[in-house]
């Protein structure tokens, strides 16, 4: 099985310090994927068992890929950070109790960047046919802050995608080789837009005939 080597982890995790952020999920999947899947970043779910797509984003995640014949053993699965933001919040239990917990956040620009390398990796050594962005914090990471999940979802895109040249870089170079990448909302959307919920049935409908167009 295909994995990151502990040396590139760890140099992930020595470039994550100083963050708000806990723990840290491997990517997981088929060395030779039919789809590489992109996401957001671990959740607390993911944090507790190690396992990424866990939990009820995991869930539709897993309804959508069997809509199109595949599971988790087919793809390969990953995300631009591998530590979990989290933020402060308070919580009102049933005995009218407030308690102070931590909560899901959205990874930061600076956070993405400290885990690009391990990203970078696996696509560089996996040569996907096909990048599937879950949201867009994984579209904007392989295709700039100009890319809208809103405006190019379920559509094919064949471009060159961003990476760090040096570990050291604040900015983003371009690959010389292109990639094909779909975008897609992140399966936690639907919980918040249901209205999305036909959308992204949609677009893995179109996933699905784009993985047959690429295995024919």
């Amino acid at each position: 099985m295909f994995t990151i080597p502990d040396e590139l982890i760890a140099v992930g995790k020595k470039r994550m310090e100083g963050h708000a952020v806990q723990g840290f999920v491997r990517s997981y999947g088929n060395p030779q994927p039919k789809l590489l899947l992109v996401g957001e970043a671990p959740g607390e779910n993911e944090i507790a068992t190690g396992i990424p797509f866990i939990g009820r984003a995991g869930t539709e995640l897993m309804k959508s890929l069997e809509s199109i014949g595949l599971t988790r053993d087919d793809v390969y699965m990953t995300s631009t950070v591998r530590s979990r933001p989290y933020k402060w919040g308070t919580k009102k239990e049933r005995d009218g109790t407030i308690v102070k917990r931590t909560y899901n956040r959205a990874p930061k620009t600076s956070e993405i960047l400290a885990h690009a390398p391990l990203l970078d990796y696996e696509i560089h050594y996996l040569q996907p046919l096909l990048v599937v962005t879950l949201g867009t914090i994984g579209l904007q990471r392989l295709l700039g802050k100009s890319a809208k999940v809103t405006e190019i979802h379920g559509q094919k895109i064949y471009r060159p995608i961003q990476y760090l040249h040096n570990f050291e870089d604040s900015h983003y170079t371009l690959t010389s080789k292109s990639f094909v990448i779909v975008p897609t909302f992140h399966p936690a959307s639907v919980f918040y837009r249901p209205s999305l919920r036909e959308h992204v049935f949609q677009d893995w409908q179109k996933i699905g005939q784009y993985v047959k167009e690429t295995s024919s």
